[in-house]
């Protein structure tokens, strides 16, 4: 299957997504802030990348746009996983280079709907 790579700050958000996504049959890594994500995006070049946005550091809309704007990473789809729920918060989330937007508590049928549609 795909590999993804999954930005999250908290732990049990990664374990809960981590083991629904290699239950799917996926191969998942993780970085804990945004920092982090752009540099695994730039080593790993994963299929998809799942990103929260309120992480310490650097943010989910930094980090997004710096990968969607990276020379070595804009070919990778970014969907952005987060609790901000706002109208203003998905365009925002577009505007940086997301291809996708997702609210939690994720329904996982949406999920692997939006994750197929970016791969």
């Amino acid at each position: 299957m795909s590999k993804i790579l999954l930005v999250d700050d908290s732990p049990t958000e990664t374990h809960q997504f981590k083991a629904m996504l290699e239950l799917m049959g996926h191969e998942v890594i993780t970085a804990e802030n945004g920092r982090d994500g752009v540099s695994m995006a730039i080593a790993e070049q994963p299929d998809v990348i799942l990103m929260d946005i309120v992480m310490p550091d650097m943010n989910g809309f930094q980090a997004t746009r710096h990968i969607a704007r990276g020379k070595d990473t804009k070919h990778i789809p970014v969907i952005i996983v987060s609790s901000k729920n706002q109208e203003t918060d998905k365009v925002w989330g577009q505007r940086q280079g997301a291809k996708g937007y997702i609210t939690k508590p994720v329904d996982t049928d949406e999920l692997i709907s939006v994750m197929r549609a970016c791969l």
